[in-house]
């Protein structure tokens, strides 16, 4: 899987909204609006750039935008109610897909036909980390356990490999 950096800079910038939204849980009237110049800083994103993500995830109904002295934009939902794979397919669209088709409608011929099999175990495997990771697990540090475990099993191999992983690059 490539992630694309317009993905990579929507996931951050949901894990901002969320992160501010935790911050200013105490407010009665529920406003949580952050300025986008203020998450395009945060997390080193372009503005221009951000501007179009953000819009986007507003089409997906990810997030909402208020005009105004106190506008700015919000999650649309709790943060424990919108995962990762939500964010990955309002910015690129399907998980995993071949030459844009889904891989349910693909078709391959004589030795290469389990292929399709293999996209599909690919999927799978991506659906069941990135549909169980919240924003609000990110925001927390808080993976979820089987998530969790992956990370542990990717650091173990990796060093059976000889290869050592930075924690804070994960």
């Amino acid at each position: 899987m490539r992630l694309s950096a317009k993905s990579d800079y929507a996931l951050r910038a949901m894990a901002e909204l969320g992160a501010h939204a935790a911050g200013h849980a105490e407010r009665a009237d529920g406003d949580h609006a952050m300025k986008a110049e203020d998450i395009a800083s945060s997390q080193e994103i372009p503005l221009r750039f951000l501007l179009g993500i953000l819009n986007e995830l507003r089409h997906a109904r990810l997030v909402i935008s208020q005009r105004g002295i106190q506008g700015g934009y919000s999650l649309a939902r709790p943060a424990s109610e919108i995962n990762l794979a939500d964010v990955i397919r309002a910015i690129d669209g399907p998980l995993v897909s071949v030459h844009d088709e889904s891989v349910a409608t693909l078709r391959y011929p004589g030795p290469a036909e389990p292929l399709r099999d293999v996209w599909m175990a690919v999927r799978s495997s991506l659906r069941s980390v990135l549909e169980r990771v919240s924003i609000a697990d990110l925001v927390s540090g808080n993976l979820p356990p089987a998530v969790r475990r992956q990370v542990e099993a990717y650091q173990s191999a990796e060093a059976a490999r000889g290869r050592t992983i930075d924690t804070e690059d994960l």
